[in-house]
């Protein structure tokens, strides 16, 4: 699943600091000076304050062109907001963003991690496959606080009759539902062998469904993307390739064909499940012929996108039954 928000700065003309990372800084700082050293009203003032600085400054990690800087710099930034939320508890732009970013950084850098440990430390990956379902948890563990505080009882309601459920969703509380079934997604892709979490997958549909309906274009989109994996389930869980494939296109569509996600995510799900390899090939060549720089706002998630594409591309040999062995 390619999402997720995952929020220091962009690409500059030259080598200084924009204003607003500078600020953002200091400002992070006195936060974190205020909450060691106490004081109810600065502590107040200086969690507000950041909260929102926060809260708004959803590009500065998608937006840059380093992974390993991102990946350095997402750790800092979670506890960062956990220390504000314990302040703060009912800041839900906060809760949002810690959602956001404890689900990114298990999508992006964590399950890739235990995925490619695969082949070369078996007993590492399971650590990061667990490591990484513990990350998608904790996210979903704020994303339901905010859903709560908005509409006491919603995550009973979700679990126990979801269609019914998402029906209190207007089209403002798309990111959140979004994020929501991201993080929730997530966990039940690594806990297949859960049946607690298993049992949850409908509530997920449900959320993704009421999220297209209510704002099909939200994140160039990214609602499709998702569709894209939930489709190649089997057809006993709701699957579809059919439908597969239109999400496919219409998250083409949606993101002017500048994101590398679509083509990765119908490559190594759908595609491999038909065992097309001319087809898989073709769509990571297209993958990697994108230019990151086309999309300032999806930098860092096309650039992690292509190294997956590339990485699946040296592989292609073990996905598929038929792939012509080399002369």
């Amino acid at each position: 699943m390619n999402s997720l928000l995952l929020m220091l700065a962009g690409r500059q003309k030259d080598s200084r600091l924009p204003r607003r990372l500078v600020v953002g800084s200091e400002l992070m700082w006195l936060v974190v000076l205020a909450l060691l050293m106490g004081g109810c009203s600065i502590q107040k003032l200086a969690v507000n304050a950041l909260g929102d600085s926060l809260a708004s400054s959803g590009d500065v990690f998608t937006s840059d062109e380093d992974p390993e800087l991102v990946r350095d710099a997402m750790p800092f930034t979670m506890k960062t907001i956990e220390m504000l939320l314990a302040e703060n508890p009912d800041h839900r732009q906060l809760l949002l963003s810690a959602c956001s970013l404890f689900t990114g950084y298990a999508n992006l850098f964590v399950q890739v991690d235990a995925e490619q440990l695969e082949e070369i430390d078996y007993q590492e990956s399971e650590r990061q496959y667990r490591r990484a379902l513990g990350l998608y948890l904790r996210g979903r563990g704020y994303c339901f606080r905010s859903l709560e505080l908005a509409w006491p009882g919603i995550v009973d309601r979700l679990a126990t009759d979801p269609v019914a459920a998402v029906e209190v969703f207007d089209k403002p509380d798309v990111p959140l539902i979004f994020l929501t079934g991201a993080s929730w997604g997530g966990a039940i892709a690594i806990g297949m062998d859960r049946p607690d979490l298993v049992a949850d997958f409908p509530a997920v549909q449900a959320l993704m469904d009421r999220a297209l309906a209510l704002d099909e274009s939200y994140d160039h989109g990214a609602i499709h993307g998702v569709l894209i994996t939930l489709n190649s389930l089997p057809e006993s869980m709701g699957g579809s390739p059919d439908q597969a494939r239109f999400h496919f296109e219409r998250a083409v569509e949606l993101s002017n064909g500048y994101s590398v996600g679509p083509y990765v995510s119908l490559a190594e799900s759908v595609v491999v499940a038909a065992q097309d390899w001319e087809e898989f090939r073709d769509l990571l060549e297209t993958a990697l012929a994108i230019d990151p720089d086309q999309a300032p706002a999806m930098r860092l998630l096309n650039v992690i996108g292509q190294q997956r594409a590339q990485w699946l591309l040296e592989r292609i040999d073990r996905f598929f039954i038929d792939y012509p062995a080399e002369d």
